[in-house]
């Protein structure tokens, strides 16, 4: 199992399903149809049945049922895109066997180090086999470690029927890094009670609850003119939009929070003296401190109109994702059921709330109850990103044994 793990991961990080906000169309990238093709090939290979892959990327097969018993359809998704934040284009992912516990040379020309002093969990891995970026990309685990071990688990429930279990659905999905994974899933189609995306990170993380989110981008209009003649007649976008940034509680932003605390977080910025533009996301998992921040957004914005010109200031602010927890505490049971595989199999859950999204977050409030398992990736979205293939391997067994008791509860 180890080597088929490695090599559907490998494979399938090597190609470049980076999704784009910059793009309307669905998927984002051409890539991402590219990989759900050769999912849906894999699919037909191993003996999955009812596969489809629509014209937006979206790839579903089912896992036929071998127990007369009735039981519930359960799903497990992961999503086909890469993060934006770092290129993944031209991924070489590098096997580390018997990891020795130390710093990691990743890119030896370029000087290109992951210490544990940077990174202190790293020396947990000791004795693992690691799957490292080289240094120059992102590796892509963040989903396609989730992508390689719900096939692998496909593939060893066909070759064990002595393992019982009702019908299962897999689906893979696009552009989940750009917030729009799960827009245009047919979740009727999809025909599942509930489902879990294997989306997570290390070892024995479970997750129910999610953060509310919206992006916000604020355009600021100035005029340019020339600097020896610019005294009274030049307004400086950049530099309103700077002064727009130091209006927002400095100590609220991803590298001053955890646990529960919200942020605010500046993606991105460009500007000139002429247009500069601000590009923001909101997050909190209280839904009245994450509508507190969206009304301070727009009360600056407001303020920074009265003072510039109400056509000097434009905000687009929209709602992302809210807070899982609110739909999947009613069925509280399907939490539980993967604890109990975790537990069985001798992993100790840990549950607490995801710092971020899954297409989990979104499928939760269109009916499908949605919860989040780990992957065994590290250090997401970056050149330092990695995954042990001994915590894939744990994972796989978990979604194993998630269809077992699921089968065994009926």
């Amino acid at each position: 199992m180890k080597e088929e793990l490695i090599r559907r991961f490998v494979s399938y990080a090597e190609m470049d399903t980076q999704s784009s906000e910059d793009s309307e169309s669905c998927p984002s990238t051409p890539g991402q149809m590219v990989l759900a093709h050769k999912l849906a090939e894999e699919l037909q290979e191993l003996g999955l049945t009812e596969i489809t892959v629509d014209e937006h990327a979206y790839v579903m097969a089912s896992l036929p049922a071998n127990t007369d018993k009735e039981v519930p359809v359960i799903g497990f998704l992961a999503h086909l895109d890469t993060a934006t934040d770092f290129t993944g284009t031209n991924v070489k992912p590098q096997i580390v066997e018997n990891y020795d516990g130390q710093d990691l040379v990743l890119n030896e020309a370029q000087n290109v180090i992951m210490s544990t002093k940077s990174f202190p969990e790293l020396s947990g891995y000791k004795g693992h086999t690691l799957i490292t970026t080289d240094g120059t990309t992102l590796l892509g685990a963040d989903n396609k470690a989730g992508i390689a071990e719900i096939m692998t688990a496909m593939a060893h429930l066909l070759a064990h029927p002595e393992i019982k279990h009702g019908k299962i659905r897999v689906a893979f999905t696009p552009d989940e890094e750009i917030g729009r994974g799960p827009h245009k899933f047919d979740v009727a189609a999809f025909g599942a009670s509930y489902a879990y995306t294997v989306d997570g990170g290390p070892l024995g993380e479970l997750e129910y609850e999610s953060f509310n989110a919206a992006a916000a981008k604020i355009t600021f209009h100035g005029v340019n003119v020339h600097p020896g003649t610019a005294k009274g007649k030049m307004i400086h976008s950049s530099k309103i939009a700077m002064a727009f940034h130091l209006r927002l509680p400095a100590g609220e932003a991803p590298e001053f929070t955890d646990g529960y605390e919200g942020f605010y977080h500046l993606i991105s910025m460009q500007g000139s003296a002429e247009h500069s533009k601000l590009h923001y996301i909101i997050r909190d998992f209280d839904r009245g401190q994450f509508e507190n921040r969206k009304s301070n957004i727009a009360a600056i914005v407001e303020e920074f109109k009265s003072t510039y010109g109400a056509d000097n200031i434009i905000l687009e602010m929209n709602d992302q994702y809210y807070n899982m927890r609110e739909k999947i505490e009613p069925v509280r049971h399907i939490v539980d059921i993967a604890r109990e595989a975790m537990e069985g199999l001798g992993i100790t859950p840990v549950i607490r709330p995801i710092r971020g999204g899954t297409d989990g977050s979104q499928l939760s409030y269109m009916g499908l109850p949605t919860p989040n398992i780990f992957t065994g990736g590290e250090n997401f979205h970056g050149k330092f990103e990695y995954a042990s293939v001994d915590v894939m391997l744990k994972a796989v067994q978990v979604i194993v044994e998630i269809a077992r008791l699921a089968e065994h509860k009926a």
